[in-house]
């Protein structure tokens, strides 16, 4: 199954992640992803908030929540990422959970305050399940955070991105002479889902379907409280090149939807 490759995969890559991941761990991502979790975060107006980090990673999003005063509950499929969290942050307000990559079983109903994902959605074989089960365990008044999944723009991009794309990144020699760029490629031939790295993007072409997430949302009587769709950036680009495009086009979204506290008060939904 592909989500065993996954988890294979990444528990060999776990100590790496953050070397290899430019397009995250650079200073105009990671200042971006901070002020959306503020932002987010102001909707629960509480002194102590539950958060679960669903596909935890190397720790970026759980670093932040802790950061904010959260206690975190860092879950993830990958035993090598779990370990990696427990030891980073040590002696912090955290617990670990390991996800069977299908269902958040273990967790229960209503009982997590803030509820985020971070460049995740596109590894899970079946989101839309994994889109319920967050509904299911947020609490009333409860956040729902999804960040980093590309947007519609980046799959129907107009003449500005492609203008951005075609100009943007700097010229890599290095590259031309490694080998895991060329594997990957020819893999892409017999599964176009097989990216450089070694995992396998389970959803094809990581086409997350914002549509089908707000109408759930909405169907379970959650408001939209957050949407930015913004161009995200990679230490690989040139930056006065992105400093031109980054206010006209975009390829990448955050959204929050809080759940509704009590059903007999309508919400006024965001535009």
């Amino acid at each position: 199954m592909d989500i065993e490759k996954n988890i294979k995969l990444h528990n060999k890559i776990a100590k790496k992640y953050e070397a290899t991941h430019t397009e995250i761990y650079n200073d105009i991502e990671q200042t971006r992803l901070v002020n959306d979790l503020e932002k987010s975060l102001s909707f629960l107006n509480k002194s102590s908030v539950n958060a679960l980090d669903l596909g935890c990673g190397a720790g970026n999003l759980t670093n932040h929540l802790l950061n904010m005063g959260c206690h975190v509950i860092a879950a993830d499929v990958s035993t090598g990422f779990l370990d990696l969290v427990k030891d980073k942050f040590s002696g912090r307000n955290i617990s670990t959970f390991q996800l069977n990559g299908q269902d958040l079983n273990g967790i229960e109903d209503n009982s997590i305050d803030f509820i985020a994902t971070y460049s995740v959605l596109h590894h899970i074989p079946d989101y839309i399940m994994t889109i319920n089960e967050m509904i299911r365990v947020c609490a009333p008044g409860g956040i729902i955070y999804i960040d980093h999944e590309q947007n519609n723009e980046y799959w129907e991009p107009k003449s500005e991105y492609k203008e951005f794309q075609r100009n943007v990144s700097k010229i890599n020699i290095k590259k031309f002479f490694e080998l895991t760029n060329y594997i990957g490629k020819f893999k892409r031939i017999f599964n176009p889902r097989y990216a450089n790295e070694g995992d396998i993007h389970v959803w094809e072409d990581d086409h997350i379907e914002w549509d089908k997430i707000d109408s759930m949302m909405l169907a379970a009587d959650f408001q939209k409280v957050l949407q930015n769709d913004f161009l995200l950036y990679n230490s690989n680009y040139k930056d006065e090149v992105f400093n031109k495009y980054k206010d006209i086009c975009s390829d990448m979204r955050v959204t929050a939807y809080q759940k509704n506290m009590d059903k007999r008060k309508p919400r006024i939904r965001l535009n």
